[in-house]
């Protein structure tokens, strides 16, 4: 064996150690370790979507001042645009604020993990809200639905690993259940802060455009 042979062969056997040392430590990695670590990236996410809810609170504002100014002026065709904007801006705003809020649960729920509780039992619901929250931003702030995915699959790995060292699988419908709450209550309180913090919109202008093009 050459000197060249045996260093690129002791390089690549160094590389190989270092590899499966890493994915040893990443296993062993103790559990509220790695809940600790999914809770601060989940509150980065709610941060971010705090900044695009106060955005489109922002945007909403300006566009219905210009619905309203239209109206003033008998504008209707104009102010019907307007308030059609605003009806798409506020179905984003919902959204977003809906998983913002089930975020600062599923945030809850970890937190309350790391202390106490199944963590078998109780990843399972919080896996099952990221998963419905990544679909939903998907087209809205893409960054964040993609960051949602990637600690999805670190809850998952964890769900699988937990369940495998206790030899028992977790209750899927139980899960389901307690997402769902979850996801309902966040849903409702998303629909009062839509209507505390947006103005109210004429229906009659939002019909407009249709009465317009006819």
């Amino acid at each position: 064996m050459t000197e060249k042979t045996f260093k690129n062969w002791d390089k690549s056997e160094a590389n190989s150690l270092l590899k499966r040392f890493e994915e040893k430590v990443c296993k062993t990695q103790p559990t509220k370790e790695k809940i600790a670590s999914i809770i601060w990236r989940l509150k980065l996410q709610k941060e971010k979507l705090e900044n695009t809810a106060l955005k489109l609170q922002k945007r909403d504002k300006e566009i219905f001042e210009k619905c309203v100014e239209a109206e003033m002026v008998k504008d209707d065709a104009r102010a019907a645009i307007y308030a059609n904007e605003c009806v798409e801006i506020r179905k984003m705003a919902k959204i977003v604020m809906f998983s913002q809020l089930a975020i600062e649960k599923a945030i809850l729920r970890l937190e309350t993990i790391q202390e106490f509780g199944d963590v078998l039992q109780s990843l399972t619901p919080v896996s099952h809200v990221i998963k419905t929250l990544k679909g939903n931003l998907s087209g809205i702030i893409p960054e964040v639905s993609y960051e949602l995915e990637s600690i999805d699959e670190l809850l998952n790995s964890m769900i699988v690993e937990t369940g495998k060292a206790s030899e028992i699988s977790a209750p899927i419908e139980a899960g389901g259940e307690e997402s769902k709450k979850i996801l309902e209550e966040a849903s409702l309180i998303a629909e009062h802060k839509i209507r505390e913090e947006f103005p109210e919109i004429s229906s009659t202008t939002k019909t407009l455009p249709e009465k317009t093009l006819r």
